[in-house]
């Protein structure tokens, strides 16, 4: 009955969530900061979810450190995310082993 109770909870909070914007804003945004801060907020949140995740996820910060390094410089040239993901999972391991 609990596991019901959490579903129905969290379906209300993500209707609402979703439910309140159309609710409040009928008008079209025309604050361009207003506009800027809605299209990067998306991108703020997942790397603030992100980051913190990535240098306490191996247990040794400098194998964290070298493999968000090689992320970086792969994403930099514009490679595939799995070739980015597999490749820096694949330096932290080999770094791990190493170190």
């Amino acid at each position: 009955m609990t596991i019901a109770l959490y579903i129905v909870v969290m379906a209300g909070v993500t209707y609402l969530i979703r439910m309140i914007p159309f609710a409040f804003f009928s008008k079209k945004i025309e604050s361009p900061f207003l506009k800027s801060l809605l299209y990067y907020m998306p991108y703020a949140v997942l790397s603030a979810m992100t980051i913190p995740a990535i240098f306490f996820s191996t247990g040794n910060i400098v194998t964290a450190v070298i493999g968000t390094a090689v992320a970086l410089v792969l994403a930099y040239f514009d490679l595939p995310l799995i070739v980015v993901a597999l490749s820096a999972a694949g330096i932290v391991f080999a770094a791990g082993l190493i170190l």
